[in-house]
């Protein structure tokens, strides 16, 4: 019985021309694997460092309103929730927890709110209710499509008379 095993290659015995063949194949295969492998990983972990330092703002400014929020006291203690209270409350209560993405006081009764991959009828639903229920308008909205049907990326801009 005979065990056939492996050798390296002698690449002496290769004409010129076909070592140059095999080492352009080589550059070849080297630029492929960093175009298909290394650069869209170095793209996903540059956007996960943009991600984390985003939520870490994000993370003081709540820091630095929970004083604010923590005299506001309970519900109904002073006749009126923080609308960044109401926002957060409500937007869970409509299926949205998910999507929000942030958000940003842009005075005392005026809250900007990012929303990711919302659900749009999700999300014309509770902008309707908010301004039914809590009398909070829609002052500006940026909305466009997100990758999946019926999703939609949003920044707006909400006031409470």
């Amino acid at each position: 019985m005979r065990i056939a095993s492996w050798s390296k290659p002698d690449l002496s015995r290769l004409s010129t021309r076909e070592r140059r063949i095999l080492a352009l194949g080589g550059a070849i295969a080297a630029v492929l694997f960093v175009l298909a492998v290394v650069l869209p990983l170095e793209h996903s972990v540059a956007a996960l460092h943009r991600r984390v330092a985003h939520q870490r703002a994000e993370l003081a400014w709540m820091r630095r309103v929970a004083p604010e929020l923590a005299a506001a006291g309970p519900p109904g203690a002073n006749g009126t929730l923080p609308l960044i209270v109401v926002i957060d409350q409500s937007a869970r209560r409509a299926g949205l927890a998910g999507a929000l993405a942030g958000s940003a006081p842009q005075g005392p009764d005026t809250l900007q709110v990012r929303l990711q991959r919302a659900p749009f009828d999700a999300l014309i639903a509770w902008l309707a209710r908010l301004e039914q229920r809590d009398g909070i308008q829609v002052q500006a909205a940026h909305i466009q499509a997100a990758e999946g049907v019926g999703l939609v990326d949003a920044a707006l801009t909400l006031k409470r008379p």
